[in-house]
């Protein structure tokens, strides 16, 4: 038997080594394992988001966006800067420099607070024992009063589009293309694709968006999906609903792809294909059978609302647990799991995680949509303002959007928020807290809001829930 811990945990992404930080600050001895490993060997941090996911892909957002607006905003302004020219592979050495630096912080982090990693993939056995094999193949045993599981996802696979990360690729391969494509498909107009779409539809590419489903973005407020739908084809985004992919064919450096509508069978010819149609839990060998550890049909661990699963002193968070998939809810959910380690009292508030969507506009919402509510029969009032009012968004030339709130009809208490706007995802956070401390619709009403700003369209979406916005002509209430 190796080292003995207080606490071992599987996986460096953000739940995992938010978890071992947290638990090393509260005196904790704390070993991190995680078997991903850079062009050196040396440990990669940061799971998907920060290498392949949420980081990489806003440097890229951010990069295509600045580029766009050179193209076709800068004149507005009176600047003129010729025929603006894309350079990709200077773009991807920032987006590397970036992660790099990220990445390394954390490592940095992880020494400072005393956390000592573990190179290599582990697994769970019974009697809190966790299997270490390194980069060589060599096995090693630890144990640990307790364990704590965060492997993280990866991308689901689909049959009837292969991943060859050339012509069809994953949502990693995305963010590699050494060219613009001239056409590019993207199978599945969710969160991934919407934002992946982003980055190239700006540089360049005539990009098609495929969803199965009939209806698009249906896990956000139906009216704010209602608004983006329409903004984004504005921007040119071939977004084709209730469109199910049949079959895939690389030939002659293009992809042929074939899909129904209804009774009507299309085909589409690209440059290149990504598939991008969800997340799956990464639980396979994670753990022994005899471990205590129980999963769902998806592969999601089963756990209780504060993380603990069926296998006592062993816990499980991030995307291997029930919820959305989120940086974010899996930093907090690792917090929690540490504090609890150590003694204190800490609970995750499941209702009042918010939901980001970084194209431009951003889309964010917090809290329960309109359609949820009226579904479980509360009675709500509801307030939205247009960003088309807002000074401070007239200023900037960036009016498309609105802001919504949600209260209910008898308390005033705020019960969700949702937005598509200019900074949408920072006038959410806003919301959060408002959220969390069970803030009213008045409470709002009577703070005062600097002007001018973009969250002046929180306030009178506010003062609008009771038919008071001044900026605007109100909606008579019932």
């Amino acid at each position: 038997m190796s080292d003995s811990y207080d606490v071992i945990v599987i996986g460096a992404g953000p739940g995992g080594y938010v978890c071992a930080i947290r638990a090393a600050q509260l005196g904790l001895s704390v070993a991190l394992i995680e078997m991903a490993a850079d062009d050196k060997a040396k440990p990669q941090f940061g799971g998907t988001c920060l290498n392949v996911g949420c980081i990489p892909s806003k440097a890229l957002l951010d990069s295509s966006h600045k580029y766009h607006e050179a193209v076709h905003s800068f004149a507005t302004h009176g600047i003129q800067v010729g025929s603006p020219a894309i350079d990709i592979p200077a773009m991807m050495k920032r987006k590397d420099k970036i992660v790099s630096q990220l990445t390394t912080g954390v490592g940095g982090l992880l020494s400072h607070n005393g956390v000592t990693v573990l190179q290599g993939k582990g697994r769970l056995l019974a009697g809190h024992k966790v299997e270490l094999i390194d980069l060589a193949g060599k096995a090693t045993l630890h144990e640990a009063a307790n364990v704590v599981l965060a492997s993280g996802s990866e991308p689901t696979a689909i049959g009837v589009a292969p991943v060859d990360q050339d012509r069809v690729v994953d949502s990693t391969g995305a963010l590699i293309f050494a060219e613009v494509p001239k056409r590019l498909g993207i199978i599945g107009a969710g969160v991934i694709g919407l934002e992946l779409g982003s980055v190239w539809g700006r540089l360049g590419a005539e990009v098609v968006l495929l969803e199965a489903m009939d209806s698009f973005l249906p896990n956000m407020d139906s009216q704010i999906s209602k608004e983006s739908l329409k903004i984004f084809k504005k921007q040119g985004l071939d977004i084709r609903l209730n469109a199910r992919v049949t079959a895939t064919e690389v030939a002659n450096e293009e992809v042929t792809v074939t899909y129904s509508v209804g009774e009507q069978v299309h085909t589409e010819v690209f440059d290149r294909l990504i598939v991008s149609v969800g997340r799956n839990p990464r639980t396979a060998e994670l753990f022994a059978e005899d471990s205590g550890v129980t999963v769902d049909e998806r592969g999601s661990i089963y756990v209780n609302d504060r993380c603990a699963t069926e296998a006592p002193s062993v816990w499980a968070i991030g995307d291997i647990v029930r919820g959305p998939m989120l940086a974010h809810k899996a930093s907090e959910e690792g917090v929690m799991v540490a504090e609890q380690i150590a003694g204190k009292h800490h609970q995750v508030n499941y209702d009042c995680i918010p939901s980001i969507i970084y194209t431009h506009p951003e889309i964010a919402g917090v809290g329960k949509t309109e359609q949820a509510l009226k579904a479980e029969g509360v009675d709500i009032k509801v307030g939205t303002f247009p960003f088309a009012a807002i000074g401070r968004a007239l200023a900037s030339g960036d009016t498309d959007g609105m802001v919504k709130l949600i209260a209910d009809a008898k308390t005033d208490r705020i019960l969700g928020a949702h937005c598509v706007g200019p900074s949408a995802a920072d006038l959410v956070q806003q919301m959060v807290i408002a959220i969390e401390f069970c803030s009213t619709a008045e409470d709002l009403q009577l703070m005062v809001f600097g002007h001018p700003t973009l969250s002046e369209a929180v306030h009178e979406a506010a003062l609008a829930v009771d038919g008071h916005a001044i900026h605007m002509a109100n909606k008579k209430k019932n």
